[in-house]
């Protein structure tokens, strides 16, 4: 390795997935041993959408499911249609382990995203959308709405928006460099040959749309070629604008109005009603809102890239410009402004998309956090403090004490942050090395390794620039922290360094001691309070020498030494994984008992598919429980008979790697950053860790147990890559994972208290 430096209800089981071509992959003869990975992550997303339609989730975590299945799609789009886009032209025929070629993809691919973009709208139009006006949250029509709102909306226009906006009238098809997934205007103007100078402007494709004092007649013959214009609506302007209730007739509030109504209009209806004042002495056409979405999929050629942070800089700038591969437009646009947008980004008709609603669903995260609402959100669950770790003392007393577990976000990430913010100022901290992959806008992980620094400790940072849409970010805080004194290294030539890791050298009475943070997840508390990790933090002397040879190795670019306890990918961690699953297999042929039960995000990589499909041919019982895409196909008669795939798609996104071997009874228990993709095994730095505490270990056995007995939101795939939601019996009861790790958290804490030693303090007689 080389461093490089500075409501409907619905049925008790709903498949999810295209039936027609799962079921023609199953019957094809060889038997295709592999789901395709881009159509199994669109069924992921459509087990998100489930939640937006389940009516016994709350009504704007329902809106939020939406908005997540919106923003998801986004980045699928940006990064997988992107990628297939380049191996459809430069692949030829290369199938892939599908037996899919990237041009048959992105076909399959493309009917399923129509499919899918149509039941967003579907449910947002007929059962978010009414929900939300008979609970008062309401989207007005501007074209229909009372005198006193509409005014409400003119002077939002002409006092925040007419000096911030600005129209560009297109020429030749010549657009400006639009950014995108933002919301954008097309304005179809008539031809300007006969207009009069006195003319005014109109729109003449909403009725109640203000007319201006010229004749219309008069705007020039209907024969000219339409002209168009386009308004780009920023990210300055909030999207969401609110507006007063609507009152009735007599003056009282009609239903709605009162303390906890909200009536809103979007932005782009506000420019597209009031769109004539951009332009006088023209006739607006028509005004719709249209949205384009470029490849992100927009690589660094490290062999070429001297310096790694102008090149990162380089690929943020050719993300910006590079090539349209989709575009989403109101499914009410002219034939005219379809045809011209769709000829100016040369795009894919395959990939255009007639949205019959507003673009770009996440507005509705803006719907989710309004005030006076919280009867329509899930009850909140704070996170909890851990019982083993003690407020009074310093966090290194507490890992002296023993090996620190914590469940993220049932228990709070702060431990970690704390630890480093108390390395910062300790005067016997010698040290700290760290991997930062994300992090949060305001880190305070980053302010405290920059104090550190200042402080005159020694600290090292691998801030990995090639963290895909967070690049800005760490070339920003890259900066901050070489200026504080921070060593900091930009990554590894040719990977991304994914592991998750803080090492913080001590001086001690017996010596220098290593304190040490392993991880599942990212070093940002705010995505720690939505996303399910696991934290270890421990002072092992094994694991801490490891820890420090792995990053010497990475910073020094060097050839790691055989290392005690980790395993590291690209070098080792395929083989401990292959070992570990064909060691059960071995085990069940011998005839004892061999179980496997793992955590992930992704199963893609085939070497390790075929390795479980082995093992489970011998016998072996394998539970796979996998957020998003699993290629593996379970139950199939023969080939993976023995092995069980469920999905849990709840309030949290799961994210923890967790994988669990019976290993002859003696329990292998490890934590991970690598999901089993070809791209976490072989092209990232990746670090799997043993879990050595008995402890802990029946914790987190149990913890794995748990997903498969959940019977709320969990799926189990079919051989033919679809799934069906679990629903509990008559005799079962209900049980859900999360809930049930959230109670385990807050019940550890209520018994911390209860066993508290109480003092007793007597009255004495006074003298």
């Amino acid at each position: 390795m080389s461093a490089s430096r500075p409501a409907k209800p619905k049925p008790a089981v709903q498949p999810t997935a295209d039936r027609k071509s799962s079921e023609a992959l199953a019957q094809a003869e060889p038997p295709v041993r592999y789901l395709n990975r881009e159509l199994e992550w669109l069924e992921f997303n459509a087990r998100v959408l489930e939640q937006a339609q389940d009516p016994q989730i709350q009504l704007l975590e329902r809106a939020k499911f939406l908005a997540i299945t919106g923003s998801n799609l986004d980045e699928f789009v940006m990064v997988r249609v992107g990628s297939l886009k380049l191996q459809s032209q430069g692949s030829g025929g290369r199938r892939d382990p599908a037996g899919l070629t990237a041009a048959e993809q992105l076909q399959a691919v493309a009917r399923r995203c129509h499919r899918h973009v149509q039941s967003q709208y579907r449910i947002l139009q007929d059962e978010i959308q009414p929900l939300l006006d008979q609970r008062h949250i309401t989207r007005v029509d501007l074209n229909q709405c009372s005198d006193r709102t509409l005014a409400a909306a003119e002077r939002h226009f002409r006092g925040d928006v007419v000096a911030v906006l600005s129209p560009q009238a297109l020429h030749d098809r010549r657009f400006p460099m639009l950014p995108g997934l933002g919301i954008h205007l097309c304005v179809q103007l008539r031809g300007v040959a006969e207009l009069s100078p006195q003319n005014g402007s109109q729109v003449i494709d909403k009725p109640s749309s203000r007319k201006s004092k010229g004749d219309s007649a008069n705007a020039g013959p209907d024969e000219h070629e339409p002209q168009f214009a386009v308004i780009p609506l920023g990210r300055t302007l909030p999207r969401i604008v609110p507006l007063p209730s609507e009152k009735s007739a007599a003056g009282a509030a009609m239903p709605g109005g009162g303390e906890h109504s909200f009536h809103y209009v979007l932005l782009e209806d506000v420019v597209a009603h009031f769109v004539s004042d951009f332009f006088p002495g023209r006739e607006v056409v028509q005004c719709k809102p249209f949205r384009i979405t470029r490849n992100a999929d927009v690589e660094l050629r490290e062999d070429g890239a001297g310096d790694l942070l102008g090149g990162m800089e380089e690929v943020l700038e050719s993300r910006r410009l590079s090539d349209v591969v989709r575009l989403e437009m109101d499914a009410s646009s002219s034939d005219a402004i379809r045809n011209y947008l769709t000829e100016s980004f040369y795009v894919d008709p395959d990939f255009v998309f007639n949205n019959d609603g507003p673009l770009d669903l996440t507005y509705l995260f803006g719907l989710h956090s309004l005030e006076g609402f919280s009867s329509l959100r899930d009850d909140p669950w704070p996170p909890q403090r851990s019982p083993k770790i003690d407020p009074t003392e310093t966090m290194f007393t507490s890992i002296a004490a023993g090996d620190i577990m914590l469940m993220h976000p049932y228990e709070t990430f702060d431990p970690v942050v704390r630890l480093i913010e108390e390395a910062a100022t300790d005067p016997d901290v010698l040290a700290v090395k760290q991997i930062l992959y994300r992090t949060s806008r305001n880190s305070p992980i980053v302010a405290a390794l920059i104090r550190a620094a200042e402080r005159g400790k020694y600290v090292t940072a691998i801030v990995e620039l090639k963290a895909r849409f967070d690049e800005a970010r760490n070339i920003e805080w890259a900066r901050e922290m070489e200026q504080a004194g921070v060593q900091v290294i930009y990554g590894i030539r040719g990977l991304k360094t994914h592991a998750k890791v803080c090492i913080i050298v001590r001086r001690e009475p017996q010596g220098l001691v290593r304190y040490v943070h392993f991880g599942t997840g990212n070093y940002n508390e705010s995505t720690a309070s939505l996303y399910g990790d696991i934290s270890i933090l421990t002072k092992d002397e094994s694991l801490g020498t490891d820890a420090t040879m792995f990053f010497n190795a990475v910073t020094g670019a060097s050839q790691p030494q055989p290392f005690q306890q980790l395993s590291i990918a690209p070098l080792t961690l395929r083989r401990t994984i292959l070992e570990m699953i064909r060691g059960e297999t071995e085990r069940s042929k011998q005839g004892q008992k061999a179980e496997i039960i793992v955590k992930l995000n992704a199963l893609v990589d085939t070497e390790v598919i075929d390795t479980l499909y082995e093992a489970s041919q011998a016998g072996v019982s394998i539970q796979l429980n996998v957020r998003g895409v699993c290629c593996l196909r379970p139950g199939i008669p023969g080939l993976s008979d023995s092995i069980e795939v469920i999905s849990i798609v709840d309030r949290f996104l799961e994210h923890a790697r967790l994988m669990y071997f019976r290993h002859g009874g003696d329990n292998k228990i490890f934590i991970s950053s690598a999901d089993w993709m070809p791209r976490n095994l072989d092209r990232r730095v990746e670090l799997l860790v043993p879990v050595n505490e008995p402890t802990i270990r029946k914790t987190l056995r149990e913890t794995l147990q748990l997903y498969f007995r959940d019977n709320q939101n969990a799926w189990r795939m079919q051989p033919d890559g679809s799934y069906e939601r679990i629903r509990a019996t008559k005799k079962q009861k209900p049980l859900r994972s999360q809930e049930v790790l959230y109670k385990q958290a807050v019940k550890a804490m209520q018994d911390l208290k209860q066993s508290s030693h109480v003092t007793f303090e007597t009255h004495r007689p006074s003298k």
